[in-house]
């Protein structure tokens, strides 16, 4: 029987050291359907790890993971935060839509820089299909 102290009071944000943390990419083709798929990177180092080698990573991956063949057309060039590990998330299914400045411009500068833990979660998209949304931010089945 699981008692109490078999649980740890550490969060899972704190759980992995900033030199390998766990980070979900939600990779987004369509904002209008809900086109999206998540990318799972391991043992991401957030102290040497730019925002500009994060998109070059993800977008290797999407070129040469199996799976991704629907995602390869899509220019991707924009980073957003969705969530933190025990943070409040969005209602938004696809991508928060308040908070622009969640978006992650500055390409030099370090993950841990712009506030990425372990298991930050971040949507990665195309800027001009996502500003068309956000004008007329409506979904087809």
């Amino acid at each position: 029987m699981a008692t109490y102290t078999d649980f740890s009071d550490v969060h899972t944000n704190l759980s992995r050291p900033k030199t390998s943390a766990i980070l979900t990419i939600r990779i987004i083709k369509s904002f209008q359907y809900r086109t999206e798929r998540s990318l799972v990177l391991h043992d991401i180092n957030l102290e040497d790890t730019t925002v500009g080698q994060l998109k070059d990573i993800s977008r290797q991956a999407i070129q040469t993971q199996p799976g991704w063949k629907p995602y390869r057309n899509v220019e991707l060039d924009t980073l957003k935060l969705y969530s933190q590990a025990h943070g409040a998330k969005t209602t938004n299914l696809i991508i928060n839509l308040d908070h622009d400045e969640w978006i992650f411009s500055d390409d030099s500068k370090t993950l841990a820089e712009v506030g990425f833990e372990n298991e930050t979660e971040v949507s990665f998209f195309n800027r001009e299909l996502y500003e068309e949304f956000r004008q007329n931010p409506e979904t087809t089945w």
